[in-house]
């Protein structure tokens, strides 16, 4: 079961990276032909006191490295330090995704079981493997991919689910 718990993180991590890279590409593109400027997306919050676009894509980012590192039994490696740009971030996410590629499947042997711990704001987030994929960690890099996406749409860029998940088409 813990070659499992490698399946079903890495890969789909993986993915969503790409697709993040694709959202920026959109923002980008909606930058060029509308005139803005790209501080103005970079910085676009959906409420005053949630963080902005750019905060948004590094800490989903930022959570695939916080999930698989120590479901492989590893320690969380630097996270790095990337300017505040659309290349910034896309460099962030090609550095997130090399690291998780360098991950042996056969590390997450026994991942289920191991204990892991994080921190959730203030609290501390203390699951077994297992729970800490499902319950923590998946929920919060979506979390964080969804706002980001959301903060897009309110900027008037033209997104679909399409462009969120990579499946859908509503041509």
């Amino acid at each position: 079961m813990s070659i499992e718990l490698h399946r079903v993180s890495v890969p789909v991590f993986h993915r969503y990276l790409d697709r993040m890279t694709d959202l920026l590409q959109v923002a980008e593109d909606h930058v060029k032909a509308k005139g803005g400027t790209a501080d103005a997306i970079l910085h676009a919050r959906l409420a005053p006191d949630m963080f902005p676009f750019s905060k948004q894509m590094e800490i989903a980012a930022n959570f695939a490295l916080r999930a698989c590192f120590p479901l492989a039994g590893k320690l969380v490696p630097p996270y790095g330090e990337f300017p505040e740009t659309f290349d910034g971030l896309r460099a962030r996410i090609a550095y997130v995704k090399q690291l998780l590629e360098e991950l042996d499947p056969a590390a997450f042997k026994d991942a289920e079981s191991r204990v892991l711990e994080s921190r959730a704001g203030n609290a501390l987030v203390t699951l077994n493997g297992q729970d800490f994929l499902a319950r923590y960690a998946l929920p919060n890099f979506f979390f964080h991919l969804t706002i980001a996406y959301a903060i897009l749409r309110s900027e008037g860029v033209v997104l679909g689910k399409e462009q969120f998940d990579g499946f859908h088409d509503y041509r």
